[in-house]
This record gives C-alpha cells, sequence and structure tokens, in this order.
C-alpha cells in the first residue's frame, strides 16, 4: 500500500518556516486520530503543490488538519470515494494510521505532546515522526557525525568523543551510518551510555544492512528516529533531510572526518542556521576547504583533541543562554 508513499519528492525544497513558527498550543480540535489521518493525507496529496513546511504552518494556523482538509477538499470535488463517500485518499491514510498506531514502533505527529520539543525550532521540522525505542524530554544530546570512508584516526576521536559524552550522560546522536557513525554508535553503548539513530530511511528498513544488529541494540537500548514513510529506502534526498533532523535534534553537532561533498559538511551548515553549535576537529579543518567559510562565524569551534571537545561541550551543556542567544541570531538572519 504505501510504495507509491516511500520516495519522498524533497518536499521541503521551498519556502521553509521561520524557526519557532510551530507551536503545540492552541491547536483548534482535540488532536485525535482523525486528526492525524487528515495531516498524513494532505502530506501524500500535496494539494496546490504545498509543501510539507507549508502544510504544517497552514494546518498551525487553523489549529486542525481536518479543518484543512475541507477547505482544500470540499465534498463533491473527488471521483475517487469509498463506498461510504469519503474520500479515498482520507480513507487510506486513516487505515495507516490505525496500522501504525498497532505497530511496534511508535508514530507520532507535530500535534502530540510527545513530539520532540527541540524539533519544533527548526525550519526543516518533520510534521510526522515514526521511532523504536523511548524518546526522553528535554533530551541533551550532541551530534557526532562525519565520514563513512574513515581514517583510523578519524574513527579513534568518534569513539573517543562518544565515550566521554557517555561518561557525562550526554547523548549520542548519530546516523547509523558506516565509518564515524557507527564508531559513535557503538563506543556509547559499550561505555554504557545512551545513543540515538536518526535515519535516512523508512523505520522498519536497515541501511546499511550490516547495521541491523546495531540498529536493533539501539532501538532496545536507545532511540531509532525517522521522519519517512514506514517503509521508505533511501534517496538522494533522504540523508540531507535526515542531517538537518540530526541538528534540530541535538544540542551541537561535532564533524570529526568529512570530505567536501559530505554529509556531515551539510549537517555543519545546517547547525549554523538553526543557531546550534558546530565543534569541527583539526583533522577536518586542514583536510578540506569547506570548512573556511565556517570559521569565525558565532559558534563555529576548533578543536585539536578530545580534552578541547569535550571543553566547548561542557560550556554548551551548562550554558544554555549561549544557546539562545545562538538560536536568537540564527532568527534574525
Amino acid at each position: 500500500m504505501l510504495d507509491k508513499f516511500a520516495i519522498l519528492d524533497d518536499p521541503w525544497r521551498r519556502r521553509p518556516i521561520p524557526a519557532g513558527h510551530i507551536r503545540l498550543a492552541g491547536m483548534g480540535r482535540p488532536w485525535n486520530e482523525d486528526e492525524r489521518a487528515a495531516l498524513v493525507a494532505l502530506l501524500r496529496t500535496r494539494p496546490s503543490k504545498l509543501t510539507w513546511a507549508e502544510i504544517t504552518a497552514e494546518i498551525t494556523s487553523r489549529g486542525s488538519a481536518s479543518a484543512l482538509w475541507d477547505e482544500l477538499n470540499p465534498v463533491g470535488l473527488f471521483d475517487d470515494v469509498d463506498p461510504d463517500g469519503n474520500s479515498s485518499a482520507l480513507a487510506e491514510a486513516a487505515q495507516d494510521v490505525r496500522r501504525w498506531r498497532a505497530s511496534d514502533f511508535v508514530f507520532s505527529t507535530f500535534g502530540d505532546e510527545d513530539y520532540p520539543a527541540q524539533l519544533r525550532e527548526i525550519h526543516e521540522m518533520p510534521p510526522v515522526l515514526f521511532h523504536r525505542g523511548t524518546l526522553v524530554p528535554k533530551e541533551v544530546g550532541i551530534s557526532v557525525v562525519g565520514s563513512r570512508q574513515a581514517s583510523a584516526r578519524g574513527l579513534d576521536i568518534a569513539r573517543s568523543v562518544a565515550a566521554g559524552l557517555a561518561d557525562r550522560g550526554i547523548t549520542v546522536i548519530a546516523g547509523l551510518a558506516k565509518g564515524i557513525d557507527t564508531a559513535a554508535h557503538t563506543a556509547a553503548l559499550e561505555a554504557g551510555g545512551r545513543t540515538v539513530a536518526v535515519v535516512g530511511t523508512g523505520i522498519t528498513k536497515v541501511y546499511p544492512a550490516e547495521n541491523r544488529d546495531l540498529q536493533e541494540r539501539i532501538a532496545r537500548e536507545g532511540l531509532v528516529l525517522s521522519q519517512f514513510w514506514p517503509d521508505a529506502q533511501p534517496t538522494k534526498h533522504s540523508f540531507p533531510m535526515r542531517n538537518a533532523v540530526m541538528s534540530g535534534f541535538g544540542r551541537a553537532t561535532v564533524v570529526v572526518e568529512a570530505g567536501e561533498h559530505s554529509g556531515a559538511r551539510i549537517q555543519a551548515r545546517k547547525a549554523i542556521s538553526h543557531g546550534r553549535p558546530v565543534i569541527l576537529t583539526d583533522l577536518v579543518v586542514s583536510a578540506n576547504k569547506w570548512p573556511s567559510d565556517l570559521l569565525g562565524r558565532p559558534g563555529v569551534h576548533v578543536a585539536a583533541s578530545t580534552a578541547e571537545i569535550m571543553s566547548v561541550v561542557e560550556k554548551i551543556t551548562d550554558g544554555p543562554a549561549t544557546v539562545d542567544s545562538l538560536l536568537a541570531a540564527a532568527t534574525k538572519r
């Protein structure tokens, strides 16, 4: 049933919503299964070619996904209806929502109370989320990202940083990719810490295949989070979108090692736009040209050792006023 919806057409590509625009308060109708089904149907059909961000904003302004659906799909306009006279798109969405709610993963939307508050602050806030594991309110996490084809030194740095974060009770966030991500997740678990995998596929898929056991362990002991339809395969759009959510979910991003066209480079730039601090290792700065565009910008740090990275992390996690000032600066840009 979901195949035709599995590959997303980069629905964020036009006019992102300003940071902080979305708020749960003020929803006009009770946020129930009908509202969730209407949201899913709107995201799938994208009436008037609205982006996901625009749909979310329109729902917020009305306080109801059902109200927006009714407004954009007046009774009588549909030729494709079920036996009860309802839109087949809405009926299919309602059926899928019921099925998702009964699955071994959790389906939630931006209208639900358990939606991560930190994701409401970013332009690319996903209107729907799927997860396995445990969501922790007000989670303090740091993203540790880098190249899939990492060097031995890069892998050592990632492990050391992840272990240091775990020792401080800080969640290690990564993308379950080969290389730096895998090293960071594994080191966090081995240190007895918590780790969150923000994946670039649907929640029922595994990518890369060799990380199946790691993904299952993270689901048991931490959190696996996806913004894509459950059966979605990876696409050229999904990993940059995943990087944006990783940035928003954490307090800061540590880029261990990344090439000129790496997804970690994308995340560093997204983090700056989100008002999140970025820590670059001297390894990534010395090996690439792209960091030169970021050096000297507020919230961008360069570290030559794990101790220096941890020093910056401690200032970030102990100083919410600093993060708030960065968020304010990002909003003004």
